[in-house]
């Protein structure tokens, strides 16, 4: 399947669904392969994302779309970091940020607990998500200035 035929096909899905998190999905769809087609791929790069997305098996007419069509999304998106490098923006911000609440509950529990115990677990994980958003945040500017984000 071509990244102009993907195109149509979620184009298609699109005007066809009215449930409002069918149509993000194939919007997310949309743009990435917007995206793509505006990048400068050679034609080896383009054969590699075009035999990915005849893999991802689109063409099916799974029962619950939505799902289908989001694990679809997570594995493309995948295929693009691990083969290219590429990122969907603010990729970084939000695993960091998840990231950083998990280490500042863990702190919080630690060595915070010794205040009130729900004070010292909120204050951990302020400061926990704090610290986390703050180190993606300047990794996704990283990024973006290395012309990886797909944004």
């Amino acid at each position: 399947m071509t990244l102009q035929e993907a195109y149509n096909f979620f184009e298609s899905l699109k005007t066809e669904t009215i449930k409002k998190s069918e149509i993000k999905v194939y919007e997310k769809f949309l743009h990435m392969l917007t995206k793509l087609e505006s990048r400068g791929f050679s034609e080896d790069e383009i054969q590699s994302i075009e035999v990915e997305l005849d893999s991802l098996n689109l063409d099916s007419n799974p029962e619950n779309r939505k799902r289908y069509f989001t694990k679809a999304l997570r594995k493309f998106e995948k295929y693009l970091k691990d083969t290219f490098s590429l990122i969907s923006k603010g990729h970084y911000t939000n695993l960091y940020g998840a990231l950083g609440l998990s280490f500042g509950l863990l702190f919080g529990v630690v060595f915070l607990s010794s205040w009130e115990r729900s004070l010292g677990i909120s204050l951990g994980l302020i400061i926990g998500m704090l610290i986390g958003l703050t180190i993606g945040r300047s990794m996704d500017a990283k990024a973006k200035s290395e012309d990886r984000v797909l944004d």
